[in-house]
């Protein structure tokens, strides 16, 4: 490609507004030129372009995702109380029947509870000093100086509050991982930003002078990691419920003692395979919500980590609890605001300030709904059936 064709290439721009429905125009037309594509369905969305700065680049268009409602979903939680109907964006057949039923099930033995136990978000670097010895000090002395370094982080946003700072000792390195409260935000942008202004702030009054980077990767942003499970990014959320015996057995067909028994076969299979979630499927009623409600969905590669505990009760019910150890959701900022993300977040009475811890609960709850569906289809051997007769687009 010459340098003629190599300008003539480039995706159309304008500098000065770029967000405008001609300007999208412009670049379906760039595209179609190029690959014989109409982007007929591509070019409808109902909002104006004007709304987007700061959510997308080179805007042409969108990608409509079917989307769902499943419910009532029935939770009794510090955040979340009362009966939720809950979007669900997906392309795959079955999920959202799933997971309606499971809130049912959960409906009809009371509901779930939920509880929010703790939420951080981190970021990361890390300082490289001559030795060990020297990065020892370093960090007794980042200790010894918090309070000046909450102070130079929390001068670059309202709502972020940096809580600790954690440290980890490798060579003449220490990891640090900054933990904030970020309030209905994510936070991912604010920390990095409060933690730029803190590195800084050590860099120029540690007395020796210390070179940084900003991101040492234990924060491990949009991947998963043990130090996420156990340490918490993101919201740490339980949902709970007891199931009763005779109403699973009369919905799903299933017997609490065999529950129990294919609880210890999958907990052996999940240990074997060293996976991130020891339940059945938690990424993919998130994902749906997540794609409904605004979410980046990308956060998935945490948040789908999660921990399931049961007991098989003396009088036959079995308690289910899942508890989601890196769960990042915001009502506030990123794509919350776009007009159907908004709205669905609005159907669940969780946009906005205030809403995260209870959309945080109204996830775990999900979680654990269509845990509870997709192992009683596994284990009454509806599963394939029900794939077959829902899940199968053969058009």
């Amino acid at each position: 490609m010459n340098d003629q064709e190599a300008k003539a290439a480039k995706i159309p721009r304008d500098r000065d507004n770029d967000y405008t429905n001609a300007n999208a125009a412009r670049r379906r037309e760039f595209v179609s030129e190029r690959t014989g594509s109409s982007l007929s369905h591509v070019s409808k969305y109902s909002f104006e372009p004007s709304v987007l700065p700061g959510n997308i680049e080179n805007f042409m268009g969108v990608a409509q995702v079917p989307m769902g409602v499943a419910g009532p979903l029935v939770i009794h939680g510090e955040h979340a109380r009362g009966s939720f109907y809950v979007p669900m964006a997906t392309t795959e057949g079955t999920l959202v029947a799933s997971y309606n039923r499971g809130m049912y099930l959960l409906a009809e033995c009371g509901g779930a509870k939920t509880t929010v136990v703790e939420q951080y978000m981190q970021r990361a670097p890390a300082f490289v000093m001559e030795d060990a010895l020297q990065a020892r000090e370093l960090g007794k002395w980042i200790e010894q100086n918090f309070a000046a370094i909450k102070k130079a982080a929390e001068t670059t946003t309202k709502t972020g509050k940096l809580e600790n700072i954690g440290q980890l000792a490798v060579g003449p390195m220490r990891h640090l991982r900054f933990n904030y409260s970020t309030g209905d935000a994510a936070g991912q942008n604010m920390t990095g930003k409060a933690t730029l202004a803190a590195c800084e702030w050590i860099s120029k009054n540690y007395p020796r002078g210390a070179r940084y980077i900003l991101s040492g990767a234990t924060d491990t942003d949009k991947k998963h990691s043990r130090i996420n499970m156990l340490q918490t990014r993101g919201k740490r959320v339980v949902a709970e419920a007891t199931i009763k015996k005779d109403v699973i057995k009369s919905i799903m067909g299933v017997d609490t003692k065999e529950l129990f028994w294919m609880r210890q076969v999958s907990q052996a299979g999940s240990f074997l395979a060293g996976s991130a979630n020891n339940g059945a499927h938690a990424a993919n009623g998130l994902t749906a919500l997540f794609i409904a409600c605004g979410q980046d969905v990308a956060n998935i590669a945490e948040s789908h980590a999660g921990v399931t505990y049961c007991q098989l009760l003396d009088n036959g019910d079995y308690y289910w609890s899942i508890t989601l150890t890196s769960l990042i959701v915001a009502t506030y900022g990123g794509g919350t605001g776009l007009p159907t993300q908004r709205e669905c977040l609005e159907m669940l009475g969780c946009y906005g300030a205030g809403g995260a811890n209870k959309f945080a609960e109204i996830c775990a709850a999900t979680v654990l709904a269509g845990d509870t569906s997709l192992t009683g289809a596994v284990l009454n051997g509806d599963w394939v059936s029900s794939h077959d007769q829902l899940g199968r687009n053969r058009k």
